[in-house]
C-alpha cells in the first residue's frame, strides 16, 4: 500500500498558514477546523509543518501565553516528507523515528496533501482487516468433499 491510496480516500482538503501569520491566528484556524497541524507555505512551497507540539512547546516557553509569536518563529522548518509513491511501512517507519504526528506528501515541489499517524494507522488496520476477511473466506470454502472422500479411501477394509 502507498501513500496515494491514503490520499485518495482521504481526499485532498489542505490547511495552510504563512509564516508571518500570527500564531494566534494559525491557533483559531486549527480549533475552528479541528485539526492538529497546518502547513506553513510561502510563496507556493513548503517551509515549516506547525502542529500542536510546536504550539504547546511555545506557549510553555513564552509563560503561557501565545503574545505576538510569529508562525516562523515556532515552525519546524525541516518536517518530514513523502511522495504518494512511498510505502505505508516507510511512512511508519518514518514517523516512528521522528515521533512525527502528520507528514506533508510532496509530488517534486508540489504539496498533495498531508497524513497523519491516525491515516497510516487505519489504512493498516483496514488492510488487515481485509486480508482476515479473504482469508476466513478461503478456508470456509475448502474443498471439504475431497479430503473426506480420500480419508474414507483410506479408512475402506479391503475385500
Amino acid at each position: 500500500m502507498k501513500v496515494s491510496d491514503i490520499l485518495r480516500v482521504k481526499g485532498n482538503t489542505l490547511f495552510t498558514v504563512e509564516p508571518d501569520r500570527p500564531l494566534a491566528d494559525a491557533l483559531t484556524a486549527m480549533a475552528e477546523r479541528d485539526i492538529g497541524s497546518l502547513v506553513v507555505m510561502e510563496y507556493g512551497h513548503l517551509v515549516g509543518m506547525l502542529t500542536f507540539r510546536e504550539v504547546i512547546q511555545a506557549v510553555v516557553k513564552n509563560g503561557g501565553v501565545v503574545g505576538k509569536t510569529l508562525v516562523r518563529s515556532v515552525m519546524d522548518d525541516a518536517p518530514l516528507t513523502c511522495t504518494p509513491e512511498t510505502e505505508i511501512d516507510e511512512v511508519r517507519r518514518m514517523m516512528l523515528g521522528r515521533h512525527a504526528r502528520y507528514m506533508p506528501v510532496m509530488n517534486g515541489r508540489t504539496l498533495m496533501g498531508v497524513i497523519s499517524f491516525y491515516d497510516v494507522a487505519k489504512a493498516v488496520v483496514d488492510s488487515q482487516d481485509f486480508e482476515n476477511r479473504m482469508l476466513k473466506a478461503y478456508i470456509r470454502d475448502w474443498p471439504v468433499e475431497e479430503e473426506q472422500a480420500a480419508q474414507e479411501k483410506e479408512t475402506r477394509p479391503l475385500l
